[in-house]
């Protein structure tokens, strides 16, 4: 709709003490017409003879609160057949008249061409970011991900919220994302697999949202958001009484609920429709990246004092072990003679990376047990020997150089001494193909348990922690539930919040996980005598930005 008339107006200069917007507006109390205050910007809408007196009004009364419009800055929007009548009433004025429309509180406000071009200019800003952006990605994509995700990304998230019917403008910025960002993110890619990474990184994506599809849904949301306020609004009521205050708070309380509730079953309907789309190993992967932990190294920020980074290589190589894709470089059958894939990479016990990722993973453990304040803590630490001890299971571990991974004490109780056994599983060999992740944990946390608690329990006397999860960083009900008592500990040591403490622990073995990946992925994995220095040009795997729409 095209409003009669508008007036905004500034405040050049601040008096001594905050002005009282709230009783400067019940002094102007406008007749004919509907303003509001945000700010030091006053706006109304009305007849045109109404908001004449309601800008004469609020001259001669501002200056008394500390507001002192400039009508010089002050544009007035009216319809075509009203501008002469426009021109005539405030031709005695500075304010500026238009029948197009002009921006207010960084929305445009007018005519459906003015709308249109305002956001085109606005999305060829966006554009030249994305461009500007694109060439960092090529020396630090780690960086500019998270850049683009966090902070980039963001800022049209604004006019989407405010402006209807502008999805269609947004194809440019799509266009700039699609060809210019994600190949240096992820140098192939289907037009499927762009529809992915539009999903949350919580339901397997990478959260680079393809804005033509979520600009209508941002509108919907921020409508209804907003809907007691625009009722407030609506009202022009200057006093609100202690009851309505708090139904509207209610109200809004109620609303953002609604709008998280739509705008997580919007997106599970995305997730859906594309996950139907993929082969039935895919869908179990996208099963398996849906699961907490497994996108804590991509949502992290890239601090480097907490070795939350990676470099070109690292990075990208980590995108493409996060969907199965080609990765550009490697011989095509490993050192052993079997087919080089992301499968046989992470069980192929040449090169010794799958020791690799349990021993990271033990010596990380170990040190957030000493960051907790746990006392004893030793790594490999021997069972004690067997004299008479006789157990009913027949899968307990009897031999007398039996040895654990982690032992600590304290962490559940004063004094009480904790032995840890980590195992990190494959979730995509052969033998875990026809079971849940849940399943898997399962199994091998069970195995872990028959072999060992019964023994540690009986002649260690003291507790035991099988800490079980998958190489994509999901844990075990056991593993979680003891990183969370190390969270707590570390909480209470540090006086830091639990989430934060508990986020912290997450990214470290996240990051630790995803690191012996990378070097699994392409680590060296022949004999010393073939050894050779394997040098990988970059700008020739990552200079084809199109490659992926061939």
């Amino acid at each position: 709709r095209v409003l009669v008339g508008v007036v905004a107006t500034q405040s050049s200069e601040s008096s001594g003490i905050n002005a009282e917007y709230g009783t400067l507006a019940e002094t102007v109390s406008p007749k004919d017409c509907q303003q509001i205050f945000y700010a030091d910007d006053g706006s109304a809408v009305g007849k045109i003879s109404a908001l004449r007196l309601w800008l004469d009004t609020l001259m001669s009364c501002g200056p008394g609160f500390g507001y002192f419009p400039e009508p010089a800055k002050s544009w007035l929007i009216v319809k075509e057949e009203h501008l002469d009548m426009a021109k005539e009433v405030f031709g005695d004025t500075s304010v500026n008249i238009t029948t197009e429309g002009h921006r207010y509180l960084g929305a445009p406000l007018g005519t459906d061409e003015f709308r249109d071009k305002f956001v085109s200019e606005a999305v060829q800003g966006w554009v030249a970011d994305i461009i500007a952006l694109s060439k960092i990605a090529e020396a630090e994509p780690h960086v500019c991900y998270s850049s683009f995700c966090v902070g980039l990304s963001k800022r049209w998230l604004f006019l989407m919220r405010t402006t209807p019917y502008i999805a269609h403008l947004f194809q440019p910025l799509e266009n700039a994302i699609k060809t210019m960002l994600l190949p240096l993110i992820a140098a192939h890619f289907s037009p499927l697999q762009r529809e992915l990474f539009a999903l949350p990184a919580r339901l397997g994506g990478l959260s680079i949202q393809n804005p033509t599809k979520v600009a209508d849904e941002e509108y919907k949301s921020s409508r209804v958001a907003t809907e007691p306020l625009i009722q407030l609004i609506s009202e022009q009521n200057t006093k609100i009484d202690c009851v309505r205050e708090n139904q509207v708070a209610e109200q809004l309380s109620s609303n953002k609920t609604e709008v998280l509730s739509n705008k997580r079953k919007w997106q599970m309907d995305q997730c859906k429709a594309v996950v139907g789309q993929l082969t039935a190993p895919e869908q179990r992967q996208m099963e398996e990246l849906s699961l907490r932990g497994t996108s804590t190294w991509l949502t992290s920020l890239p601090l480097q004092e907490h070795g939350f980074t990676l470099n070109k290589l690292e990075f990208r190589d980590a995108i493409a072990i996060r969907y199965d894709l080609p990765v550009v470089g490697l011989p095509r059958t490993c050192a052993c003679g079997k087919t080089n894939s992301l499968e046989h990479c992470l069980s192929c016990t040449r090169g010794g990376y799958v020791h690799l990722r349990h021993n990271q993973l033990r010596d990380l453990t170990a040190n957030l047990l000493e960051e907790a304040g746990c006392k004893d803590v030793t790594i490999e630490p021997r069972l004690l020997p067997l004299s008479t001890e006789r157990f009913q299971l027949r899968s307990a571990i009897t031999g007398d150089d039996a040895r654990l991974d982690v032992a600590a004490r304290g962490l559940w109780s004063p004094m009480e001494r904790t032995l840890l056994d980590i195992r990190v599983f494959n979730s995509l060999a052969p033998s875990n193909a026809n079971l849940s992740v849940k399943q898997v944990l399962d199994k091998h946390q069970q195995e872990k348990k028959r072999c060992y608690e019964e023994r540690v329990t009986q002649v260690e006397k003291c507790s035991f922690t099988p800490v079980v999860m998958s190489t994509t960083g999901v844990m075990g009900d056991e593993a979680d539930r003891l990183y969370k008592q190390i969270a707590l500990r570390l909480a209470t040591r540090t006086s830091q919040s639990y989430s934060d403490c508990m986020r912290y622990i997450r990214q470290r073995v996240s990051f630790c996980l995803i690191k012996t990946l990378v070097v699994s992925r392409r680590g060296f994995r022949g004999s010393r005598s073939e050894r050779v220095q394997r040098d990988v040009d970059l700008n020739l795997l990552y200079s084809d930005r199109n490659m992926a729409f061939e």
